[in-house]
């Protein structure tokens, strides 16, 4: 059954959940960061085509692996500058509740590693393999 946005963001707000990612099945996700849309992304690429996304927070790593598997519409509860514009020259619909200048980290403190880290990137052939380094260095970080 085919769920509106709203009920994406209802959703994502009732439930606690990171991301809702609705393409004919709804599925939700729990974790903090890129990991979950990066694993969905690799693990099943096409399931993001033409998919409307409810997410509480996207930066521009976020915005890049959404465009690279092809999403159609995007609520952001924040979203940084540089993950908006990436998401409208792409010609994905976006809309969102906070706009930022940039993500910050969990703590509030500085910005977010991965927001830094593709902070001066372009394109989405540019972002992505920073954000899939940032995963397997965390991977080998943790089985360590």
């Amino acid at each position: 059954m085919e769920k509106s946005m709203n009920e994406l963001i209802e959703k994502l707000h009732e439930e606690g959940c990171s991301c809702v990612v609705n393409n004919q099945e709804l599925r939700t996700y729990t974790h903090r960061g890129v990991e979950d849309l990066f694993r969905l992304l690799t693990q099943e690429p096409t399931f993001l085509a033409g998919a409307d996304v409810a997410d509480r927070v996207v930066g521009k790593a976020v915005a890049a692996m959404l465009i690279k598997g092809g999403v159609k519409n995007v609520y952001a509860d924040l979203i940084s500058l540089s993950a908006l514009t990436l998401l409208r020259d792409a010609g994905v619909e976006t809309n969102y509740d906070q706009l930022v200048t940039y993500i910050k980290n969990t703590k509030l403190t500085d910005w977010c590693p991965v927001e830094a880290m593709c902070y001066d990137e372009q394109t989405v052939d540019e972002i992505l393999p920073i954000v899939q380094s940032f995963i397997e260095d965390k991977e080998k970080f943790f089985k360590s």
